[in-house]
């Protein structure tokens, strides 16, 4: 029982994902981390894209003044941009999280994310929040999967 237990450790230590690859991905094009985290991790044949702001990449718009339908599409459109460092695109998405200052914009984000995900569409979270950074409205964060 011993070796049992012994051999069921080291197999469960061996697939531990604390023991799984990891590989930055990050895009020039997209806003730059604003901590210490990266843009995206690629491990196995996930990529797990940290939350996206409204942020422009540029630095020239700021979008916390634009309505919810401004930020969702920027959102979207830097998580897009990540994505295209990892050689992926929206359509390899399983799943995302939406996180929101008001549960009463669920439509307009709705809307804007329909625009942009097709069936199959990724599972999905929306989640109202008490403030996000820099006051804007929207963050979300997704994660794709290889083919």
């Amino acid at each position: 029982m011993r070796q049992f237990t012994l051999a069921l450790g080291l197999t469960l230590a061996c697939a531990s994902p604390a023991l799984a690859e990891k590989t930055l991905i990050e895009s020039p094009d997209a806003p730059k981390a604003i901590g210490p985290y990266s843009q995206a991790i690629q491990s196995g044949n996930l990529v797990f894209v940290s939350g996206s702001l409204p942020f422009d990449p540029a630095g020239k718009i700021d979008y916390s003044k634009q309505d919810i339908t401004a930020q969702t599409r920027r959102t979207i459109d830097n998580i897009a941009l990540t994505l295209a460092a990892a050689k992926l695109t929206l359509d390899d998405v399983v799943s995302a999280t939406v996180y929101v200052t008001d549960v009463d914009d669920f439509p307009a984000v709705n809307a804007v994310y329909a625009s942009y995900f097709h069936a199959p569409y990724p599972a999905r979270a929306f989640v109202q929040v008490a403030k996000l950074l820099r006051g804007v409205k929207v963050e979300i964060s997704v994660i794709a999967a290889r083919k």
